[in-house]
């Protein structure tokens, strides 16, 4: 398995001899519009950072696309435009299936547990998008798990915060690599959307076996959690070997 950070939550997975592309941003720095009410106080435009690599080097032999939600951080209209047409694309339910459609997809499918890629069994997880009122207006999102004979079992947790839902799933799954969006985003007075550096401990601690990998780091403007701030929790925490948090471009092999 080789995992690459790329900018976000944006990542390539290479598993089971297949390429993935992980919730695509693509968009050029600074061309998307700021989250509004940042409790990061950051009122920049969206992306934060360009992208480390070309578009073309992250489309080249892609074989399909996860999109946990549709959140413009997440799928933006660069992805509708340079994303090739036919490429199959795996989404939550049949309300995003029929967004991405009108985009002009033609081979999108709602990703349920038991489907099958040449032996790499998917599984949908359940995630929550926060707490309250903010829940309600961030909308419903998944994550989901890849499992193969010859790779590692990996959990891509996505936009969620620490709830009962993630530690099931990390029970049900037992992954042997974890990827936690992790930049405690936060809304002025609304509660995380995603995990902060507790709850990133707290999934440690529920899957002490696991190698954790952080993503959805420094990208958007209402990130909360510096890579620094997150690196010294760790290493206080006596935890650093097991929690892992690329810089973007990074690749890690397993």
């Amino acid at each position: 398995m080789k995992l690459q950070q790329i900018r976000n939550a944006t990542m390539v997975v290479n598993y089971g001899g297949k390429k993935f592309l992980i919730d695509p941003m693509l968009a050029d720095k600074g061309t998307l519009p700021a989250f509004p009410h940042p409790a990061s106080g950051d009122e920049r435009d969206n992306p934060l950072v360009e992208l480390p690599v070309s578009i073309d080097e992250l489309v080249k032999d892609l074989d399909a696309v996860f999109l946990s939600h549709l959140h413009y951080d997440h799928y933006d209209d660069a992805a509708k435009k340079f994303l090739p047409k036919h490429i199959k694309i795996y989404v939550q339910d049949n309300t995003d299936k029929k967004e991405v459609e009108s985009a002009g997809f033609t081979n999108v499918e709602v990703l349920i547990d038991g489907i099958e890629i040449d032996g790499i069994q998917l599984f949908k997880t359940r995630a929550q998008h926060g707490f309250g009122e903010t829940l309600k207006l961030a909308g419903n999102v998944h994550g989901f798990v890849m499992k193969h004979g010859s790779e590692k079992t990996i959990y891509f947790v996505t936009d969620s915060v620490w709830y009962e839902g993630v530690q099931q799933e990390l029970e049900r799954h037992r992954p042997d690599v974890v990827v936690v969006n992790g930049g405690d985003n936060q809304f002025v007075g609304g509660g995380p959307l995603i995990m902060g550096k507790e709850d990133i401990k707290k999934v440690h601690e529920t899957a002490p076996d696991a190698t954790l990998v952080v993503s959805h780091m420094e990208g958007v403007n209402h990130n909360t959690l510096s890579r620094k701030e997150l690196k010294q929790f760790l290493a206080d925490e006596n935890i650093s070997d097991k929690v892992l948090v690329p810089d973007d471009g990074q690749h890690y092999e397993f």
